[in-house]
C-alpha cells in the first residue's frame, strides 16, 4: 500500500485550561471519609458487646478473628487506594503542564463495527488538539465496516486543524495484528490505539500527551467510561469503572506503574512499543501483555484521569459474565507469560511488584470475597450469628458508599451512581468474583475458549 504525505497547516492556539474549582470538594468527601471510617469502627466496637454470641466453640472465635481480619484488609486497600488516587489526581487537575503537541497517529482497528465507526471517528475529529492523523484498521470485517470507513477517508476539519483520515484493509488476524499494522503504517512518533466502539472526549490528547515531557514515560493510560447507562445492570457497571477500575488506575498512576492500559485508550511512545515488541496475539488480554513487556522495559506508565473514552458496556447479564470471564483469562495467561519476572524480582523489580499485585487482584482477592460471603452465611446460620453479619454487611456498604462519593466528586460523575454502591459488592462485585473464580478454574485446567464478540447496538453519546 503506497502512503500519501499530507502537508497540515496547523493552529497553534492556546488550549484552554479545565476548571479545578472541584479540588476543594474532594478534599472535603476526603475529610468526610475519615470520619465516616471512624464511626464505623466505633459502631462495631459498641455492638458487639450486645450481640448475642455462643462463643463455645472454635468455629465461632475462628469465624469472628477471621471477619476482622477481613475487614481490616478491606479497610487497609480501600483507603491507600482513596489515598494514593487522591494525591495523583490532585496533581494532574491543579499543577499547570508545558503544553506538549508532537503529532500523533490515533489507531482505530475495527471488526463489523459499522454501527458505531462513523460516530467514533466523528468523535475523533472534535479532539482539541493541533497536529494528529486517524487510521482506521479494517480486520477483515463482514458486515459494513469497510464501506462506513471509505466515506470517510481524506482531510477533514477538525477543531484546531486538517485531519487526515486513513483506511487500511487487511484479512482478518485479530485486534493484535489490527494495531500492529496501523502502528507500522503510522509515521508518528506517538500512537494513540483505542476501540473502534469508543468515542473520545475533546480534550484526550492534549491532557494525555502532556506526561511525554518526561522522557521515561513510555505509555499513558486513559479514563474508561459506560457509555450506555439509564438500566441496574449497566449503572452497576458505570459505577464499576468509577470506583473499581478508574480510582485502582489513579493509585496505580501515582506510582507511574499501571498495571493494564485499557483498550479503549492508550497513548504509546512508539520506541517503548518497539522495545515491547508490539502486541501479540498469544494471550486473550493483549493490552495486559503489552502492558507488562512495556514496564519490563523499564518503560513508566502513568494514568491521565481527563483523557476519557467512551464506550459500550454489555446491557445483558449473559454478555456481561462472558465478558469478565474473557478478561480474567487474559490476565491470567498473561501473568504466566510473564511469572518469570514472579520468581526472579532482581529482572527488573517493578515490573515483580506490577505482576504480584495483579496476582492479588485476579486470584487471591476473588477467592477470599467468595470464601468470605459463604463462609460467613454458613457459620451465622449455625452458630446464631446473624446479627453480627448483619453488622459486617453494613460496615461494607458504608465503606463502598464512601469509595463512591469520592470517585464521583473526583471524576465529576452522576451523582445518581451512588447509591448503587449499597448492593454494589454485596450482589455485584459477588457475582463478577464467581465468574472470575470459574475462569481461574478453566484456565488452569486448560480448556478451550473462543474471543466472542459483544454485539453493539450503536448508542450514541
Amino acid at each position: 500500500m503506497k502512503k500519501q504525505k499530507f502537508q497540515i497547516v496547523l493552529d497553534n492556539r492556546e488550549l484552554e485550561t479545565p476548571e479545578r474549582d472541584y479540588i476543594k470538594d474532594k478534599r472535603r468527601t476526603m475529610i468526610l471519609s475519615g470520619i465516616a471510617s471512624f464511626i464505623l469502627i466505633i459502631i462495631i466496637i459498641l455492638t458487639l458487646p450486645y450481640t448475642v454470641l455462643p462463643l463455645d466453640g472454635l468455629m465461632v472465635y475462628a469465624s469472628i478473628v477471621s471477619l476482622v481480619l477481613f475487614l481490616f484488609m478491606l479497610l487497609t486497600r480501600y483507603f491507600t487506594i482513596i489515598w494514593m488516587s487522591y494525591f495523583y489526581m490532585t496533581k494532574y487537575t491543579v499543577k499547570e503542564f508545558e503544553n506538549y503537541t508532537p503529532f500523533v497517529s490515533i489507531i482505530v482497528p475495527v471488526f463489523n463495527e459499522g454501527k458505531v465507526l462513523e460516530n467514533s471517528i466523528n468523535s475523533l475529529l472534535k479532539l482539541n488538539y493541533p497536529n494528529y492523523e486517524i487510521i482506521i484498521v479494517n480486520d477483515g470485517s463482514s458486515d459494513n465496516t469497510a464501506e462506513v470507513g471509505e466515506t470517510m477517508v481524506g482531510l477533514h476539519r477538525g477543531v484546531n486543524s486538517m485531519v487526515k483520515v486513513s483506511l487500511i484493509n487487511k484479512p482478518n488476524g485479530g485486534k493484535s495484528k489490527a494495531l500492529n499494522a496501523g502502528i507500522q503504517y503510522s509515521e508518528a512518533e506517538f500512537v494513540l490505539c483505542m476501540d473502534g466502539d469508543s468515542s473520545l472526549s475533546p480534550q484526550t490528547l492534549s491532557k494525555g500527551m502532556r506526561h511525554f515531557v518526561d522522557p521515561s514515560v513510555g505509555a499513558v493510560a486513559g479514563n474508561v467510561k459506560v457509555e450506555n447507562r439509564k438500566k441496574v445492570l449497566l449503572d452497576l457497571q458505570a459505577l464499576e469503572y468509577v470506583e473499581g477500575l478508574n480510582m485502582a488506575r489513579s493509585a496505580q498512576g501515582f506510582l507511574k506503574m499501571v498495571n493494564i492500559i485499557p483498550g479503549p485508550i492508550g497513548i504509546f511512545r512508539k520506541r517503548a512499543l518497539h522495545d515491547a515488541g508490539y502486541y501479540s496475539s498469544d494471550t486473550f488480554a493483549e493490552d495486559a501483555d503489552l502492558t507488562l513487556k512495556i514496564l519490563a522495559k523499564g518503560w513508566k506508565i502513568e494514568y491521565e484521569p481527563e483523557a476519557q473514552a467512551w464506550t459500550e458496556a454489555p446491557e445483558k447479564l449473559f454478555q456481561l459474565l462472558k465478558q469478565r470471564y474473557r478478561w480474567t483469562r487474559g490476565i491470567l495467561q498473561a501473568i504466566r507469560k510473564h511469572r518469570t519476572h514472579l520468581i526472579n524480582p532482581t529482572i527488573n523489580f517493578n515490573n515483580s511488584l506490577v505482576l504480584w499485585s495483579m496476582v492479588f487482584e485476579a486470584l487471591i482477592w476473588p477467592a477470599m470475597n467468595i470464601f468470605a460471603n459463604l463462609f460467613f452465611i454458613v457459620v451465622a446460620l449455625l452458630y446464631g450469628m446473624t446479627s453480627l453479619i448483619v453488622f459486617w454487611w453494613f460496615g461494607i456498604a458504608i465503606l463502598d458508599f464512601m469509595a463512591a462519593v469520592f470517585c464521583v466528586a473526583a471524576e465529576k460523575e452522576e451523582a445518581r451512581l451512588i447509591p448503587y454502591s449499597l448492593i454494589y459488592r454485596l450482589i455485584f462485585v459477588l457475582m463478577i468474583d464467581i465468574t472470575k473464580g470459574m475462569a481461574t478454574i478453566e484456565e488452569f485446567l486448560g480448556l478451550a475458549m473462543n474471543w466472542g464478540k459483544l454485539e453493539r447496538v450503536g448508542t450514541k453519546k
